[in-house]
């Protein structure tokens, strides 16, 4: 299983926009090949730092989906106003040993 965890911080206040747009997505990426699920998790101590994990059957799926229109289009949903603090996004990549 191949895993992706973005990771961003929010710089103005808006968390809990950034939360409920989460909370509401439209769910496009759930019938994307190989994508097997999402979760988005917040420190306790740091509730404006947002982590994205997605969990995908293989890599190349999960390129496939971040390349695709949909992907794009689903950046739509994203809280207009909405500013992260420069320097505090990332992507890393993992490979899934167990669970």
């Amino acid at each position: 299983m191949f895993v992706a965890m973005s990771r961003f911080r929010v710089a103005n206040g808006m968390e809990e926009a950034v939360a409920n747009a989460f909370r509401n997505r439209p769910h496009q990426v759930d019938s994307s090949q190989g994508f097997i699920r999402m979760d988005v998790i917040c420190p306790a101590e740091t509730p404006q730092d947002f982590l994205l994990i997605t969990y995908w059957t293989d890599e190349v799926s999960y390129h496939t989906w971040h390349r695709s229109d949909a992907h794009h289009a689903s950046h739509a949903y994203i809280p207009k106003g909405l500013k992260l603090v420069p320097g505090h996004t990332e992507v890393t990549y993992y490979q899934h040993v167990c669970s």
